[in-house]
């Protein structure tokens, strides 16, 4: 009888080993793109999403996005009451929004991120902006983070 529950704890223990889980580095692996390779339709269409989110603070009118512009998720996740809520916190904090400047576009193995530094009224605001383009051309996230020099170690975290 002993020897039946101890084949049969052992034949558990195997059983439950833990799974090794291997990962594609190349869906991590993340390269700057040269100037000179910036798809420009592509980089309009992500300042002018991004430019357009943010600008909602300063008028408090959002035009939803569509199926052309974004992904379904973007769409969701994206309504005006999530807006309006945010930029209460932004205008509070940060003051009216002014611009985005182009710091860098970098490409993963499925996405092109636009990295955009957001300039507001007041001084301590050091804010950026990334929009995520996705192979079909969609804008896949958009998100507003506090200014952080080293980009890969920010988007690793």
């Amino acid at each position: 009888m002993k020897k039946a529950i101890l084949i049969i704890c052992l034949s558990l223990l195997v059983g439950c080993k833990s799974k090794t889980v291997s990962r594609d580095t190349e869906d991590l692996k993340i390269t700057k793109i040269e100037p000179s390779e910036i798809n420009s339709n592509q980089q309009k269409k992500a300042y002018d999403l991004g430019r357009r989110v943010l600008e909602t603070c300063n008028t408090s009118k959002f035009k939803p996005f569509n199926e052309t512009e974004v992904t379904q998720s973007v769409m969701e996740n994206t309504t005006e009451e999530r807006l309006t809520k945010t930029c209460q916190r932004f205008r509070q904090y940060y003051g009216s929004f002014i611009d985005l400047k182009l710091d860098g576009v970098y490409k993963t193995k499925r996405e092109t991120i636009y990295r955009y530094h957001a300039s507001y009224t007041k001084k301590v605001a050091n804010k950026e902006l990334r929009v995520f383009v996705n192979e079909e051309n969609l804008i896949s996230a958009i998100k507003s983070m506090d200014w952080e020099e080293n980009f890969e170690t920010k988007l690793k975290e």
